[in-house]
């Protein structure tokens, strides 16, 4: 399911002497099976544009169109609540949006708002809890003598029991450490390759971005100021930096590599696995032509 942003701009409580403009000229594409990254520092519209990704927002000019349903200002909000079942979102701390009394019925809550008996909406719950990590014991437990991560994966299982086919993360992994990050990012990333799903990812995290997304796009003031692959667009380190974005530490190291010993990767290595493979390659290059000497 593509979704297409075509002129989009909107303003915050319009026609009132407190409106204020989030976006404009906001053309944006998001491919159907496509992990895509929204990046920019805070205020460049990233939550704004995140909340038109299943209409929880509508656009004050332009239109946006999800899947065959086009979105405008005049759209009637009665014939949204289907499309909001087939994008979910994943917000910042989902665990605190965590109400029931077991695991089992805070999963199930959401099928059964959309029509699912308890019963088949309870077994898609057991279905759910080993591809977010968990194992069926955890059913009948509460949500809320879980660790921090556990309650998030619960969250994170409530959205994908609405089978969305794009799934919106707003900063997912934050509050997490390193292992816990990795391991709710690699998540992720199963979904996007074995199930099929859109992954849009709204994030500060560069790291990220290199190791999981296929495009990137860049928002500063509320419209997008450049798009394109990760590796092609971290080529341009300085200006990333000057937007307080930044780039990989992989990539500041390869940069800084090139500088010092005259080198060049080619491609520009996005993880440290694809770094110590150039640099094993361009070190081994550096003996033999030694030997040959």
């Amino acid at each position: 399911m593509d979704i297409r942003f075509e002129e989009v701009g909107f303003t915050y409580q319009k026609g009132t002497p407190f409106e204020s403009r989030a976006l404009y000229d906001i053309n944006l594409s998001i491919n159907d099976k496509s992990y895509t990254a929204l990046v920019g520092h805070t205020g460049s519209g990233k939550s704004t544009v995140l909340q038109h990704l299943n209409a929880l927002k509508k656009p004050t000019e332009g239109s946006v169109s999800i899947g065959e349903q086009v979105i405008t200002a005049a759209t009637n909000n009665k014939g949204l609540k289907k499309l909001r079942k087939k994008v979910g979102i994943v917000f910042q701390f989902p665990e605190a949006q965590l109400f029931e009394e077991t695991i089992g019925r805070d999963i199930a809550f959401g099928p059964k708002n959309f029509g699912v008996s308890e019963e088949e909406a309870i077994e898609k719950a057991k279905a759910l809890l080993p591809q977010v990590g968990l194992d069926e014991s955890f059913l009948d437990r509460s949500p809320f003598d879980l660790s921090g991560g556990q309650m998030r994966r619960v969250a994170i299982a409530g959205v994908l029991a609405l089978e969305p086919q794009v799934l919106v993360l707003d900063e997912p992994t934050a509050g997490l450490d390193p292992q816990g990050r990795k391991e709710i990012m690699d998540m992720f990333y199963d979904l996007y390759k074995n199930q099929g799903l859109t992954i849009v990812l709204v994030t500060h995290q560069m790291e990220d971005v290199a190791q999981y997304a296929d495009h990137m796009v860049i928002l500063e003031k509320g419209t997008v100021t450049k798009e394109g692959a990760p590796r092609d667009l971290f080529k341009e380190a300085d200006w990333l930096e000057s937007m307080q974005l930044g780039v990989p530490q992989t990539v500041r190291f390869a940069q800084q590599l090139e500088k010092r010993f005259n080198w060049t990767f080619d491609p520009l290595p996005l993880t440290t696995d694809e770094l110590a493979e150039q640099i094993k390659e361009k070190i081994g290059d550096g003996r033999e032509a030694g030997d040959r000497t």
